[in-house]
């Protein structure tokens, strides 16, 4: 897409990478982010291209963000809380940053004249899904997370705001994404526990929760691909990959890489918080109507996002 896009959470992990992307391809970027988890590093090479600017606005304000999204043509809305396993702790930060913070977005989209917008999901919003591989039309279960309900609720808006005012929308259900940037989820925790004491691997749960992962490139490239498609007005995609791997393959994967042979000191539940889901895998067969195929696999997501934490360890004291 090109013309003048604005990006909520454009300074953090996806967010950054869509920004380049939006770029790369010769559009004007506006960058709206409270710099809470954004890091300024991220976005030090779109800033110095001269085509994009950094606001510093909460999408829990409005105003700023009617000023932030003037003149431009679309906005890909990736500003959320992403901590999943603190919610209970906090039960108010989902409804506040992912929630109302959704429908701050589309308000100001409104005023600003702007009808073109993607939106960050999660495969979250399945639960515990009865149907594997989850497909977009699955029957809804109960929700197990505030923050699958809290999107859940941001997708509901933004459907009810198409239909009302002609936006086109772009839903995107992620599994867990992995890459250059990360900077929260197992890959991080674990090397950070590692780095600690290579001796001994705590993990939460029994191991055997079984995830799918997306390297980011890869989810850059669907949301590119989607985008460009004019029909229909909105759609829902699921974002995954056609495989799956266990929490013990991927601390197979990271202790080989370090050269460790840590004590693994797994938990007796078969999930390691409450709202963890044990099984996620999510059926991708409409994204891939459209042409998009995954690059990497899993192992190899995990390896890139391990190497780039070797060579970024200031972001383990961003954190």
């Amino acid at each position: 897409m090109t013309g003048r896009v604005a990006v909520t959470g454009g300074a953090g992990f996806i967010g950054s990478h869509i920004v380049d992307r939006l770029l790369s391809r010769g559009a004007e970027v506006v960058i709206v982010d409270n710099m809470s988890t954004g890091q300024p590093r991220f976005i030090e090479g779109a800033l110095a291209t001269g085509r994009a600017t950094l606001v510093v606005a909460d999408v829990k304000q409005l105003e700023p963000l009617v000023d932030a999204f003037a003149g431009c043509d679309a906005v890909y809305h990736l500003a959320a809380n992403a901590d999943v396993r603190h919610g209970p702790e906090h039960p108010r930060r989902d409804l506040d940053e992912n929630t109302i913070g959704t429908f701050n977005v589309l308000e100001a989209m409104r005023r600003a004249g702007v009808g073109r917008v993607a939106f960050s999901s999660t495969g979250s919003v399945y639960g515990e899904a009865k149907v594997i591989p989850t497909p977009e039309d699955a029957p809804f279960p109960l929700q197990t997370s505030l923050y699958g309900a809290s999107k859940l609720a941001g997708e509901g808006l933004i459907a009810a705001y198409a239909e009302a005012y002609g936006f086109t929308a772009r839903i995107f259900r992620f599994v867990s994404i992995l890459g250059e940037r990360y900077s929260h989820g197992h890959v991080f925790d674990f090397y950070q526990r590692l780095l600690a004491d290579p001796s001994s691997l705590t993990v939460l749960g029994d191991g055997k929760q079984r995830k799918s992962y997306l390297y980011i490139e890869d989810c850059v490239d669907a949301i590119e691909l989607a985008m460009s498609d004019a029909q229909p007005r909105v759609a829902v995609y699921n974002l995954g990959q056609d495989h799956y791997c266990e929490v013990r393959d991927s601390i197979g994967w990271i202790t080989a890489h370090l050269g460790l042979s840590p004590e693994l000191k797994f938990g007796t539940g078969d999930r390691g918080w409450i709202g963890d889901n044990p099984f996620i895998f999510l059926d991708c067969g409409r994204m891939r109507g459209l042409g998009w195929q995954p690059r990497l696999s899993i192992r190899d997501s995990v390896i890139k996002t391990l190497e780039y934490l070797q060579a970024n360890r200031w972001l383990l004291d961003a954190r």
